[in-house]
């Protein structure tokens, strides 16, 4: 009760001033805290409420449980009450981040640079979304043999939604294989990842012969960044804004979390109502023209589409369906054992642990998301990533992390992809055996006849 009253207290002049600095990360520090018992779990979740912290994991306080990893901002002018609220808990904590501003990206000096042709493209740095499209045509223009470029849609500010096509053309019929980055407008490293692998298939396609047996099937579909609206807002204002931008209340409040905003079992788990949540899941499903546009894809393919690859950051996980029951989905020991497969190819790179899982079971529920909306839509492989890092720069992953951490990704992905070809195109590897079998039959049986 004191600890109520004591927050009650301070919560008239407090929180007005931390909306005030939202979107001023100056002298802000990020927390972790593992609660021991029940009543530290109480406690922490009444001074998350209290406050109106930014959790970061969980996303929510309801998530909050004993023994578990909790990473939550706070803001500057709010330290010393909230840490004097967690004394009156018994709650210890560590500090992951000083001072959260010294870990940002200086967007101001980022726009400085101006890429003015596909070699000049710097994939160890963050790009702001004009370089992005301007990536994507340069792309398109130079390796127009191989890619592709396509409209998705439109976002609710009217921004086109480009994915790219990377196909060889092929007298037998393919199938589909998805990836999206930059659904969560904070999480860039995402967005990095989509264009170095563009990056790599495209530079490697002639002389990898994993790329070249993958390309020969499969047709890659990547969208390097779903919430455009959103990762601008990030670069221009807030740089931890979570949503997308459209409207709600008249403009009172902004954004919806897209992944939670597809039709299975929308808004029942892990989603909010309350359109300033971070976890708010729209009016109804679907209800956002960028979750429209994937949907309406994603329909229209269904048929041919073998794999469907989400990536995220951060926690470092490779995660299956479901994220909206603690049930396992009916393949689940094969996508557990390819997730294992990829994990492990990863960890060669540099040693980075990725922990694998169903999403509600290792991460929290999670209901509307699109890896679970396309899983029960057919797609038998639909994996969530979460890249780097595991709490020590949560959503600012520095730039010099950016090569390292989508080289051991493509590690990963390479071998996610290799295994849902090699399953759906059995006889290619025998194929191949044959071909070369008849070839040497004939080479001897030219060599008998030229000798006698």
């Amino acid at each position: 009760m004191y600890l109520v009253l004591w927050n009650a207290g301070v919560l008239g002049i407090l929180i007005p001033q931390v909306l005030a600095m939202k979107i001023n990360y100056d002298g802000d520090q990020v927390l972790q805290i593992i609660p021991e018992h029940k009543d530290q779990v109480v406690c922490l979740q009444r001074v998350c409420w209290s406050f109106q912290l930014d959790l970061w994991k969980p996303l929510q306080p309801e998530d909050i449980n004993v023994r578990n990893v909790v990473h939550v901002r706070i803001p500057s002018i709010a330290l010393q009450p909230v840490k004097e609220a967690m004394l009156h808990c018994s709650l210890s904590f560590k500090i992951l981040v000083d001072d959260l501003s010294q870990l940002m990206v200086n967007p101001e000096e980022t726009r400085m640079r101006r890429r003015r042709s596909i070699s000049d493209h710097d994939y160890t740095k963050y790009h702001p979304m004009e370089e992005i499209y301007n990536w994507i045509n340069l792309m398109t223009e130079k390796h127009s043999d191989l890619v592709t470029q396509h409209s998705l849609g439109f976002t609710y500010e009217i921004r086109p939604i480009h994915y790219l096509k990377i196909s060889k053309p092929s007298n037998d019929p393919k199938k589909i294989i998805w990836m999206d980055c930059g659904i969560h407008a904070r999480e860039w490293i995402a967005p990095a990842f989509c264009q170095w692998f563009v990056k790599e298939i495209v530079e490697n396609h002639q002389k990898d012969s994993r790329i070249q047996k993958i390309l020969k099937n499969i047709d890659l579909y990547v969208l390097p960044v779903l919430n455009i609206d959103g990762y601008i807002y990030t670069w221009t204002t807030d740089r931890l804004w979570r949503k997308s931008r459209s409207k709600y209340e008249n403009g009172t409040c902004y954004g919806v979390d897209l992944n939670r905003n597809y039709n299975v079992k929308w808004c029942s788990f892990g989603s909010s109502t309350n359109c300033s949540s971070n976890l708010y899941c729209g009016t109804s499903p679907v209800s956002e023209p960028e979750t429209k546009a994937v949907v309406d894809f994603v329909e229209k393919k269904k048929s041919e589409m073998i794999c469907f690859l989400t990536m995220h950051s951060y926690s470092q996980y490779i995660l299956t369906p479901y994220g909206y029951s603690t049930n396992l989905p009916q393949n689940y020991n094969e996508t557990i054992k390819v997730a294992e497969m990829a994990a492990s190819e990863l960890k060669k790179k540099y040693g980075t642990v990725y922990k694998v899982g169903t999403f509600a079971n290792l991460l929290y529920e999670a209901s509307g998301t699109s890896q679970d909306w396309v899983y029960d839509l057919g797609v038998e492989f639909s994996y969530t990533i979460e890249l780097r890092d595991n709490g020590t720069y949560q959503f600012i992953l520095p730039e010099d992390q950016i090569q390292p951490t989508c080289e051991e990704t493509m590690a990963g992905v390479l071998t996610i992809i290799e295994y849902v070809n090699d399953k759906y195109f059995p006889n290619q590897a025998s194929k191949s055996f044959g071909n070369l079998y008849s070839f040497a039959f004939l080479s001897t049986f030219l060599t008998v006849v030229l000798l006698t």
